[in-house]
């Protein structure tokens, strides 16, 4: 489990982040949700401590982050930023091999050979093994992304809105092989989503920010309302739950429905 407490994270004058504690559930999808602006990045990339807090602390089973060394964390936690970049003309088992490098720092053994070969099969992506990346598509590039932090075998990972840029299939896909990260493997998953609808029908926990403060967090069927949502988006919410999950409807206000009938 990871826990922040009274985190904080300025740029001089401004708070991004403002006294936010909460916990991320071991084994469990956690979605970090709110409007743009809300310090979900911020958050996410305090936890990957890939920036530095202002004030408060983060925990990792209980153990200040801080006081881990990087290798050892890196070895913990694995972190696919917003807009991964890679200049390098690469293969995509090449680039998932590069999630190895905490292990055995550029040097491939047989047991690194065999974690690039489980997250590639895993993603389904042995027919794309030898292609370049810059010769696939947008959604394509992003799934070697997340085989790349697989391979890195870690307890966590944190996951920068990977859904960005998606066209349905591969944003499902993506889902669907995050979800079961956490119940095939035991693996815990943060992420940073927009989508409230994937954040909803994917996630065990929702941790919702707005103007750099919690609003809300805790299990997805608790916390996932009309009135919370309305709150923290500010537009009409109507959500309507089947056998197949739900959907959170804010595409029209309550008025213009009631105009149209």
């Amino acid at each position: 489990m990871i826990t922040v407490r009274n985190l904080q994270k300025t740029y001089g004058d401004k708070a991004v982040l403002n006294g936010v504690s909460a916990a991320f559930p071991a084994r469990c999808v956690t979605s970090l949700i709110g409007p743009n602006g809300a310090g979900k990045s911020t958050l996410l990339m305090l936890m990957a401590r890939l920036l530095e807090p202002s004030a408060g602390e983060i925990e990792w089973q209980g153990q200040n982050v801080a006081h881990i060394k990087t290798a050892d964390y890196a070895r913990r936690v694995a972190t696919l930023r917003q807009s991964p970049g890679f200049n390098m003309r690469l293969t995509v088992e090449e680039l998932v091999a590069f999630g190895r490098f905490p292990h055995s720092r550029g040097t491939l053994t047989a047991e690194d050979r065999r974690a690039v070969d489980e997250a590639i099969d895993f993603l389904s992506l042995e027919s794309l093994r030898h292609a370049w990346i810059d010769e696939i598509s947008g959604g394509q590039r992003q799934m070697a992304f997340l085989a790349m932090t697989m391979a890195q075998q870690t307890d966590v990972l944190l996951l920068d809105e990977p859904l960005n840029n998606l066209d349905m299939k591969h944003a499902v896909q993506i889902m669907q092989a995050l979800r079961r990260l956490c119940d095939e493997q035991g693996r815990t998953v943060i992420l940073v989503i927009h989508d409230i609808n994937f954040a909803a029908n994917y996630s065990d926990h929702i941790v919702a920010l707005q103007n750099g403060a919690l609003r809300f967090c805790g299990p997805t069927d608790e916390v996932v309302t009309e009135a919370r949502l309305a709150e923290l988006y500010e537009l009409d919410f109507d959500i309507t739950r089947s056998n197949r999950g739900c959907v959170c409807n804010y595409f029209t206000s309550k008025g213009q429905k009631e105009k149209r009938s």
